[in-house]
């Protein structure tokens, strides 16, 4: 009994020191699960201008004949966002909302007249990533009217709306200028920043900023001439009559047949580029000489002048767009051969849409759906499945939020927007927004575009135009995907409309918008437009606008 009493004691010890083994093991390799799990890299590329209808893996008619293809490996290795929305569609207000996770009317950056600046004293998202522990980077066009005062360990900035060539740059130094083309040299830039911080201790975000395809599309050295012979396909609207209810889109200057400069856009022009230097200069007159006398001889004019203004504007934008798809394909591979891409999460998109001559138009500004939308495309290796196509209701104020998330720090509660990161991984919560709210406040501009808001949902778009009128414009999305037709008042959507109503009312509420807020940034408007009459440039004959550019210059210095 004794003998078998002592066995039982043994094996029990045997037991006791497995199992405790056993959970050391499970102890250590956990350990090293969540050493070995790194929060990732960061890089956000965000250009300017870029309309989803000039990247390839959007289809449509350029795919074939304008191809981006390093910007689709992006969507092959990643995602693609099919329903990326912006929240103002104009440049700085773009880029503000992403810098806070805010709608203008809170961040306070409600449009890009001159003067307007960002103010940097506010929380915005590089702040709390180094608070995180990431290193950061701002680089580029950012274009909130001063330089960030924090939230950046590295700072690279264009001044303003920066030069295609020769650009100038600004650093915790002050200004400098360096020679070539902006897009290369942001590209080395983004690189050589990227290599000097690569550590396995230190996770890095860098804000990689492009100026391109930006007005007044100057392509790169590389891209002079490359779409020239070649015939770009028209869109179905480029002599949009805006019949089908839609005066208010009449209202505007930012035709192709009217508002596009045939010096400045055009290149039709006699006068140098300016800030070239002899050899910019001399490469740019071989191709755009033969194209000035061609021109000259052919004395278009109505419709057939149109049609030359829409050739030679899309062949200078998808080869500045060329140059920004040859950028993404260096870092793409620096990355790789550095060994970082398997930890990196690479996202590509724009600071809003823009007209490729859809409704006769360029530029962006409106709620419809060219301006609207942007595109996004997002590689996270390991975490999305390669080639998904996503069609959730994202927006750019979402951004902000996706950052902090993927740093694993607390995203604050008075940011508007919601973390991707669970769309990224394929799990949208049930919750998820099926409403986009939108306000754009602009006007008057020199493109003339009302001031307005709405929603949009996966099936209708509600707009609201005021200030100057009070107009209200209904889309049914799933008939009318090009919205040539406004169904407001049609008594066959009367409950769509009054649900919309109900739906607008919420969002605003949520999003803390009002008319209060509006009649505010309408005085605004009108007082700083006493004190800088060059806010309403168009106006102004030439004289007085450069007499007035000379003041403000030397007082802005």
């Amino acid at each position: 009994m004794k003998l078998i009493k002592n066995a039982f004691y043994v094996i029990a010890i045997f037991l006791a020191v497995a199992s405790c083994k056993e959970n050391k093991e499970e102890s250590q390799q956990e350990i090293q699960q969540k050493e070995t799990k790194k929060r990732p890299n960061i890089v956000f590329i965000i250009s300017d201008d870029h309309a989803y209808q000039a990247i390839s893996a959007y289809g449509g008619r350029l795919a074939e004949v304008a191809p981006t293809p390093n910007i689709d490996r992006i969507a092959d290795d990643g995602m693609l966002f099919n329903h990326a929305l912006v929240t103002n569609s104009i440049c700085g207000p773009s880029r503000a909302t992403i810098m806070t996770g805010k709608y203008s009317h809170e961040n306070g950056f409600v449009d890009n007249t001159i003067g307007s600046k960002f103010d940097f004293t506010q929380q915005t998202f590089g702040e709390l990533l180094q608070e995180a522990g990431y290193k950061t980077g701002v680089l580029g066009k950012l274009h909130l009217g001063q330089t960030p005062t924090k939230g950046f360990d590295y700072i690279d900035i264009l001044p303003g709306q920066g030069s295609y060539y020769n650009p100038s740059f600004v650093n915790k130094e002050g200004q400098y200028q360096l020679e070539g083309y902006a897009t290369d040299i942001i590209t080395e830039k983004a690189i050589s920043w990227i290599d000097s911080v690569k550590s396995d201790d230190q996770p890095f975000m860098l804000f990689l900023g492009h100026k391109s395809p930006h007005r007044p599309w100057q392509p790169g050295p590389e891209e002079l001439g490359m779409y020239e012979g070649v015939e770009i396909p028209e869109p179905e609207t480029l002599f949009d009559d805006y019949s089908g209810n839609r005066k208010v889109a009449s209202l505007n200057y930012m035709s192709i047949a009217d508002a596009m400069k045939m010096g400045q856009d055009i290149k039709i022009t006699d006068k140098p580029q300016a800030g070239f230097n002899k050899t910019q200069q001399k490469m740019w007159d071989s191709i755009y000489g033969p194209i000035n006398e061609e021109f000259k001889k052919a004395n278009l004019k109505g419709d057939e002048l149109t049609r030359y203004k829409y050739q030679r504007y899309m062949r200078d934008y998808l080869a500045s767009v060329a140059g920004v798809d040859k950028s993404v394909g260096h870092v793409l591979d620096y990355l790789k051969e550095a060994g970082l891409d398997e930890n990196t999460i690479v996202i590509y998109t724009s600071d809003q849409g823009f007209y490729l001559g859809e409704h006769g138009w360029f530029d962006k500004r409106w709620m419809y759906k060219e301006s609207l939308r942007t595109p996004l495309l997002v590689k996270w290796p390991g975490v999305i499945k390669a080639g998904t196509e996503n069609n959730d209701l994202v927006s750019n104020l979402d951004f902000a939020e996706t950052f902090l998330d993927l740093a694993e720090t607390n995203i604050p509660d008075d940011m508007q927007g919601r973390s991707l990161v669970p769309v990224l991984e394929g799990n949208t919560p049930e919750d998820w927004r099926d409403a986009h709210y939108y306000h754009y406040y602009e006007h008057p501009s020199e493109h003339d575009v009302r001031r307005h808001y709405g929603i949009t949902t996966d099936k209708y778009k509600l707009i609201h135009f005021y200030y100057d009128m009070d107009v209200w414009e209904l889309y049914d999305l799933e008939k009318d995907p090009g919205e040539m037709n406004n169904v407001y008042g049609d008594s066959e959507y009367a409950e769509v409309q009054k649900e919309l109503h109900k739906k607008l009312e919420e969002l605003r509420v949520k999003y803390k918008d009002n008319d209060s807020l509006n009649q505010n940034f309408i005085e605004e408007y009108k007082e700083k437009v006493k004190k800088n009459p060059l806010i309403e440039y168009w106006k102004l004959s030439p004289e007085e606008r450069q007499r007035l550019f000379k003041e403000y210059s030397k007082n802005k210095k």
